[in-house]
């Protein structure tokens, strides 16, 4: 009698289970646990903004200097990149935003799509790494996961206004467009039965079945579709969005900096060892209330009674300095979505 197939778990399956896997899921839950205005209505608290959009969304953000600025080696790796990057971002964004303030939110907020689908074929081409999937499964796979996003945004571009925007209102292109909707919506079902066909027939013929994949797809599927085409509010969108990604990414970057190697035997465990997670999470949550600080500060000024101190700031009004500020501001969310193409990257003999 063959073994059992192992699992191709990342860390364990208790971590990736509860940090990497189960955040779509668990999202969706207390999603259906909100009262029905904060599903289908502009509202939002700001508890929930402070968390959602602060505390993870943004803290995510910096969490990528473990990978990068704080990291030697890779430091020396990436080294012309890591100058590049940055200075490009801002060139670029002050471009746009000469042409005009929407313009820039626009491409920024394409950006953010794309690295947000990214993410998710990243997660797949790891959980599929030990796969011996014929050229036609890995790109029904492929399809699958891209297209779980691609489908929810189509949904967005050809309905009416939504309750939820991605960074300002009218950064993404928008159309009624009714014949649009259902093109894409009958193509979403196609693939979904041609991806459950296989994955039965897999198991019948093979008796194998790839469970973090599975869930990985089925969070994707759940957290995009409900966030953004089944219910139509600001809560349900940020909630399901934000945290089933930047929870993920953060544990990510979490795991990618543990050493390597197994514990020395009779070896206890050190100060860092225990309490390090706890100074990488509170030097992102620092970092993110500075940033969302001086944005309210100098542009935004919607959240005073969270930001008390930098109302102090000047509010900048002057559509030539916001030319300049706003880039600048927004540049370390740019160059995260830059550098997130490289940082991830595997060396050619150990891709699968």
């Amino acid at each position: 009698m063959s073994q059992p197939t192992p699992q191709p778990w990342i860390r364990s399956a208790w971590f990736d289970g509860l940090w990497l896997l189960a955040p779509p899921f668990l999202a969706l839950l207390v999603v259906l646990a909100l009262p029905a205005e904060f599903r289908a209505s502009t509202h939002m608290p700001l508890l929930g903004w402070v968390v959602l959009v602060v505390f993870i969304d943004v803290a995510h953000v910096y969490s990528t200097l473990f990978r990068t600025y704080f990291d030697a080696p890779r430091r020396r790796q990436h080294r012309q990149l890591l100058w590049v990057a940055p200075l490009g971002c801002y060139a670029v964004g002050v471009a746009l935003h000469q042409v005009g303030g929407l313009v820039f939110w626009r491409v920024l907020a394409y950006l953010a799509v794309f690295h947000f689908i990214r993410q998710q074929y990243g997660f797949l081409r790891l959980y599929a790494r030990h796969e011996p999937a014929s050229a036609p499964s890995r790109r029904l796979d492929t399809a699958l996961v891209y297209y779980a996003t691609l489908y929810p945004l189509l949904y967005w571009h050809f309905s009416p206004g939504r309750n939820f925007t991605w960074f300002v209102e009218g950064d993404f292109l928008q159309l009624d467009w009714p014949a649009g909707r259902y093109a894409a919506t009958v193509l979403y079902v196609a693939l979904l039965g041609l991806y459950g066909a296989k994955e039965l027939r897999q198991w019948l013929f093979y008796r194998t079945f790839n469970l973090p994949r599975n869930l990985l797809l089925l969070g994707t599927l759940l957290s995009w579709y409900f966030g953004i085409v089944y219910f139509n509010g600001d809560l349900a969108f940020t909630l399901l969005n934000v945290v089933s990604h930047g929870i993920p990414y953060l544990a990510l970057v979490w795991i990618s900096r543990e050493p390597a190697g197994p514990p020395v035997a009779g070896q206890r465990p050190g100060w860092w060892q225990n309490y390090a997670v706890l100074g990488f999470l509170g030097f992102l949550l620092a970092l993110a209330y500075l940033e969302e600080g001086i944005w309210d500060g100098l542009v935004w000024r919607e959240h005073a009674s969270v930001f008390g101190w930098f109302q102090q700031l000047p509010a900048v009004q002057n559509p030539a300095l916001l030319a300049w500020l706003v880039p600048l501001l927004a540049l370390p969310q740019a160059t995260h979505y830059v550098l997130d193409g490289f940082i991830w990257r595997r060396p050619k003999k150990a891709r699968a």
